[in-house]
């Protein structure tokens, strides 16, 4: 034999020899998924199987009870299964981490605290709840819903069962097989095997095809259990699919904020312009003519120039109050001065409804923010005033988490629906400048509660928190 003959020899067995290791390394990873993947599906099942059935006993097999006993089994199966969502998607992770080094970090969204407000009312983020336990559980499930890692976990452990299934279905039944084929006997003489129809060729030949399926379901199970980690991080890996769809979008909502902001932006100088034509311009133009005649008038009759710089001197009050109303417009002085705190409590007093604002902020907030807060606050009080029939109005401004929070409260006749009016859209467009939101919990007969939310950072930490009532 030559040396490159046994070299080639040798080659073939060493591979022969690697490719029986990664089967039979693949074979283990196959039973381990299977096992590891009966929690998640098993122990739903039998829950809701056991819960069912004894409601339906207790129940006495009636027509309701069979529907309550369908009921409580779904329930029941749904919380042991949403008991292992992060526990099945956890082993998943750490099987492809120590297997392949595919790294999948579960970046869960923070989770918001719950807060009191000062009436007796727990906010979970979204909405108010006056028991602390209902407060809970609602901000668990509206958490666990928008949270991008935990719907992937969840769609994780409803595909979990079929796909372990699908993949190590087919290898562990050529396994099965084939072990059966092998131990079952001799194969039955055939004409199909022409002259070797002897006992002992036919007993060969059943342990050669059952090990032929042994070795096929050795050799494929790496590949299904590739498929199965690929799989897995197509579902779990959200923090790489910032996907072309969700970029669209958000370009989208940019151009569409920056086109209202500069919408707006034009608006308010016309008004401006409009303002300052039609009413202080206009006064000045007056006096400058009242100034004309009493010049023609002193030397002349002298009383008559009393009185017209005495209604010249009235004029020019009355334009100097519109001048001071058309910049508390544009940027009131007491906010620029003393904030959006005082800023409100200032708006409060000036309320036609009993008005209570209640101020926990670190610092100020950026005066952009600042002024787009203001005048909204300023639009859902006047909303309040026209349309509400309310008592009372209560003001809360919060800063929590990175979030300026404003919750502006009555005790109208509610419903209140942006689609009817260009109020609340227009407040929509201005939150929207800073990535804003505006949440509306409004109910025929009342309350309304309107809620503000905008991004930002403040400017210093020191505290100032107040309490005040107009």
């Amino acid at each position: 034999m030559t040396t490159a003959s046994r070299a080639s020899g040798t080659s073939v067995r060493a591979q022969t020899q690697a490719a029986f290791a990664a089967g039979g390394q693949g074979l283990a990873r196959l039973v381990v998924l299977v096992v590891s993947a009966v929690p998640g599906f098993v122990l739903p099942v039998m829950a809701a199987v056991i819960s069912g059935v004894i409601t339906a006993r207790l129940l006495q097999q009636s027509g309701p009870g069979l529907l309550l006993a369908l009921l409580v089994a779904a329930a029941v199966g749904a919380v042991v299964a949403a008991a292992n969502v992060h526990r099945t998607a956890n082993r998943t992770r750490g099987q492809l981490a120590r297997w392949f080094g595919a790294r999948l970090p579960a970046s869960y969204e923070p989770q918001p605290g719950l807060e009191l407000d000062g009436r007796g009312h727990w906010w979970t983020g979204y909405s108010y709840h006056r028991s602390r336990t209902v407060a809970k559980y609602a901000q668990l499930a509206h958490w666990g819903l928008r949270d991008r890692t935990t719907r992937a976990e969840l769609a994780w452990l409803a595909v979990t069962p079929f796909l372990t299934l699908a993949l190590a279905g087919p290898v562990l039944g050529l396994l099965g097989l084939g072990t059966a084929y092998a131990l079952s006997g001799p194969v039955p003489p055939s004409e199909g095997f022409g002259p070797l129809s002897g006992q002992m060729v036919s007993a060969l030949l059943g342990v050669a095809f059952g090990a032929a399926m042994i070795v096929a379901g050795i050799l494929v199970a790496p590949f299904a259990v590739r498929a199965y980690a690929e799989v897995a991080r197509r579902v779990l890996d959200q923090d790489g699919r910032a996907t072309h769809a969700q970029l669209t979008r958000r370009v989208a909502e940019l151009t569409e904020t920056r086109a209202d902001a500069a919408g707006n932006q034009a608006a308010e100088l016309r008004r401006i312009e409009r303002d300052l034509h039609d009413g202080a311009q206009a006064r000045l133009v007056a006096i400058g003519m009242t100034l004309g005649t009493i010049e023609h008038l002193l030397d002349t009759d002298q009383a008559a120039a009393r009185e017209l710089l005495a209604e010249a001197r009235q004029s020019s009050a009355r334009a100097l109050q519109e001048l001071r109303d058309l910049v508390r417009g544009i940027h009131p002085p007491v906010l620029a001065e003393r904030g959006l705190g005082d800023a409100v409590r200032a708006l409060a007093l000036d309320c036609a409804l009993p008005t209570e604002v209640v101020v926990s902020l670190p610092d100020r907030p950026p005066a952009p923010v600042e002024a787009a807060v203001y005048f909204s606050i300023c639009e859902l009080l006047a909303n309040a005033a026209k349309h509400s029939e309310a008592e009372q109005v209560w003001v809360d401004i919060l800063y929590r988490a990175g979030f300026l929070r404003v919750t502006v409260t009555d005790d109208g006749v509610g419903v209140a629906d942006p689609s009817r009016g260009t109020g609340l859209r227009g407040i929509e467009k201005r939150l929207g400048t800073f990535d804003g939101v505006l949440a509306i919990d409004s109910t025929s007969g009342g309350p309304t509660t309107i809620t503000l939310e905008l991004p930002c950072e403040l400017s210093s930490p020191r505290t100032s928190t107040s309490f005040a009532k107009a």
